[in-house]
């Protein structure tokens, strides 16, 4: 617990970007406020050197004029030190501006920060307790009962629950995500194989195929992923139709498609539905679960391929289905390489 709150308290690349964000608008206040000095004095000097030239000097001084002499290289040396004193003091004004323009942010991710560590940290709890649970009940029931496989696939579920809210936690800890590797084509398997009960409930079929690979992405967080597509596909999908997942490997990179037989991205661009809280329009006929669209799941993938080097977009989308492609790089070495 200590570490975690020595954790939070740490510099994150966010905060590092908010302080860089500062000290780039101070810079640029100073430019500006300095280069509007120096086009006032370089105005004034010039002024100063015009009435200073001799056919002016030789002008006879009128009854109403008063004449003053100044000394052109000291009035350039006194406009030069008023022209660095404008600009640092500017600087300061505007690195106080800058801060205090940028601490409702920065407070507003901290606040974020210890929000999603402190759900994950009580969430451990309940969930070791549901661990050991049916850990027990695996125990008490007999290999040749059927509920058995059901036991073994429930104590897996909570297995990886407490796996996503421990990487949830170390996210939130660190400011970053958890570096690693999964390999592809059974973790896809894995996801589809839970997926699927869930799909059956709404009259949809999942097909899945991929060719081995190994990508860096931790598997709990490719799992995220790949359970979020999966999860917006079901939902988009008329009843009785097929969602299908495949995994390709690149010289390079994975490429993981999910497709869906829906009727397509509606009432919103194809970019703006990695926005958090984004919605479309619903399809005719779809198996929609309107109690569970957030419009959080698809922003979600989109943050975990960013942050690993990869990236997620619509490929397709119309009347036919909508295609959702999801390129991950591939890890340093694979087991078959070593």
């Amino acid at each position: 617990m200590t570490n975690n709150a020595e954790d939070l308290t740490r510099t994150t690349p966010e905060e590092r970007v908010y302080q860089r964000s500062v000290s780039t608008i101070t810079w640029q206040m100073m430019a500006v406020c300095a280069l509007l000095f120096v086009i006032g004095g370089a105005v004034i000097l010039a002024f100063v050197f015009w009435q200073s030239n001799p056919a002016e000097l030789a002008k006879p001084r009128q009854d109403n004029e008063i004449e003053v002499r100044i000394d052109p290289g000291e009035f350039a040396f006194a406009l030069l030190l008023l022209i660095a004193g404008a600009a640092i003091c500017s600087g300061i004004t505007a690195r106080l501006i800058a801060k205090r323009a940028v601490r409702p942010i920065d407070e507003a991710f901290r606040l974020q920060r210890r929000f999603v560590a402190d759900v994950s940290h009580e969430l451990r709890t309940p969930l070791a307790v549901l661990g050991a649970r049916t850990q027990q009940l695996e125990l008490l029931t007999v290999k040749d009962d059927p509920r058995y496989e059901i036991v073994q696939a429930l104590r897996a579920d909570t297995r990886i629950m407490s796996e996503v809210v421990t990487s949830m936690l170390e996210a939130a800890a660190r400011g970053e995500h958890s570096e690693g590797s999964a390999k592809l084509e059974s973790t896809i398997a894995s996801v589809v194989a839970d997926m699927v009960a869930i799909a059956k409930t709404q009259g949809v079929i999942i097909e899945s195929d991929a060719a081995p690979a190994f990508v860096a992405l931790p598997e709990a967080q490719l799992r995220r992923a790949l359970i979020a597509l999966l999860d917006n596909a079901i939902q988009h999908s008329p009843v009785g139709s097929t969602v299908r997942v495949t995994g390709e490997r690149m010289r390079e990179h994975a490429v993981v498609t999910v497709a869906d037989q829906g009727g397509g991205i509606q009432g919103i661009d194809h970019r703006a539905v990695f926005t958090r809280f984004a919605y479309g329009n619903d399809t005719p006929g779809a198996a929609r679960r309107k109690s569970n669209n957030l419009g959080i799941g698809l922003a979600l993938v989109q943050e975990l391929c960013l942050s690993h080097g990869g990236d997620v977009r619509v490929a397709t989308s119309g009347p036919q289905g909508t295609v959702f492609e999801m390129t991950l790089p591939l890890a340093g070495t694979t087991k078959a390489e070593r």
